[in-house]
């Protein structure tokens, strides 16, 4: 299974065009938050409508930039991954979205109990037999992909006490936009491929494990 992952467009639809023969050979394209910038539904689907021009299968969560109408729209079209999981190709795919409380006041901030709330409503009724990719728009915490620029980690201990208890293959994520890059929990591996707006996106390919995990930018 090919993967191709972004986050953090913050509305910006202008590096989609460039992506497209990437997104066409995905399998699966992953929008991992903050599709808008404070948007609702009217933008949240602007920027699916940019990236379904091209992908054949997107799954999303939303950030906490994203209001909850754009929550709502991501349900109603049947992509969101945020407390639920569905399978794709043998792989199966679960998700919070939202953050954690941010420096300003943000649409979709959640405090640490909700997100563990989440996180095991997604994994209820998920195949444990099956490899799990998650996708969250807060990083865990105490990763290279939590810090900020003066090396405070805010991310979060639940989506890490997740990781290290149910181990999924890999997880996706965003929202620290200066902490670009890969790292691991155990055997879990962990990318941000930075704000698709800095040209940022990941590539993975899942097979008899997960055979790659690239971080790419345009």
């Amino acid at each position: 299974m090919r993967i191709l992952a972004m986050t953090d467009l913050h509305g910006d639809t202008s590096r989609i065009e460039a992506m497209a023969d990437e997104l066409a050979a995905a399998d699966v394209v992953l929008l991992t938050g903050d599709l808008t910038n404070f948007g609702g539904r009217r933008e949240a689907a602007r920027v699916m409508d940019a990236v379904r021009a091209h992908a054949g299968d997107v799954l999303a969560v939303h950030g906490n930039c994203d209001r909850a109408e754009a929550a709502d729209y991501l349900a109603e079209e049947g992509v969101s991954l945020h407390g639920r999981s569905t399978e794709r190709c043998g792989v199966l795919f679960l998700g919070a979205g939202g953050s954690l409380p941010a420096p300003g006041a943000t649409p979709s901030e959640h405090g640490e109990a909700e997100l563990a709330t989440f996180l095991s409503r997604a994994a209820a009724d998920a195949d444990p037999s099956l490899p799990w990719a998650l996708v969250c728009h807060q990083p865990p915490a105490d990763t290279a992909l939590d810090r900020v620029r003066n090396g405070a980690h805010v991310g979060s201990r639940s989506v890490r006490d997740f990781i290290e208890e149910r181990e999924p293959l890999v997880c996706f994520c965003g929202h620290i936009h200066e902490a670009r890059g890969t790292d691991a929990i155990g055997a879990t591996r962990l990318a941000n491929p930075g704000p698709l707006r800095e040209g940022g996106y990941v590539r993975a390919v899942i097979g008899e494990g997960l055979e790659a995990l690239e971080l790419r930018r345009l």
